[in-house]
């Protein structure tokens, strides 16, 4: 598939303005020691999969209309007994995003997504992991606008891991903190 001339806003805004921000922040020589979003994981646990296996697939449809691309289904390694899970089992779907999907992801994140979300007061400041990724747990799927909500009969939850190339979790704070990311103070 060709590469269109199309650029999504939020990469425009990551190269006129983000990108001058941080060099102006944290003192960058070269320009690409600036820290920028590298991919966008997305996981939909479906726990009551063990159950009914259509579950798996309903979730994984959704989870494709959100992403825009074909999610993996994800299976247990192990069987347990407790949670009458067998090996090899489907358990789940995750789709990893990358350059223009990724940067309109974010954009419907950032400004569909959260503002619709119940009681929602800002994102944890402290969900970083020392290496400059950040992970947000949503509870409803529906929340993002693709998903017709009459035709939802689960409401499923998701995480969201953003992976960025910063180093420390203060550059990769800044960075999303200037793509409009919604930090709790």
């Amino acid at each position: 598939m060709a590469e269109t001339s199309y650029s999504p806003r939020m990469k425009s805004l990551y190269e006129d303005v983000v990108r001058n921000q941080m060099i102006e922040q944290f003192g960058y020589k070269n320009p690409m020691e600036v820290p920028t979003i590298d991919k966008i994981v997305i996981n939909m646990g479906v726990g009551e999969a063990t159950a009914d296996t259509k579950k798996v697939t309903t979730a994984a449809a959704d989870l494709a209309l959100i992403a825009g691309q074909r999610p993996v289904v994800t299976r247990a390694r192990n069987a347990i007994s407790n949670f009458k899970l067998r090996e090899n089992q489907p358990v789940g779907a995750k789709v990893t995003l990358r350059k223009t999907r990724m940067f309109e992801f974010v954009d419907r994140l950032v400004n569909i997504a959260l503002p619709r979300v119940r009681d929602f007061r800002g994102l944890n400041p402290k969900s970083f992991d020392g290496r400059g990724n950040f992970a947000l747990g949503i509870k409803e799927h529906i929340v993002f606008p693709e998903i017709n909500y009459d035709k939802v009969d689960q409401m499923w939850g998701m995480d969201i891991i953003v992976c960025t190339t910063a180093k420390t979790d203060d550059e990769a704070r800044a960075l999303l903190k200037a793509f409009n990311f919604p930090f709790r103070q």
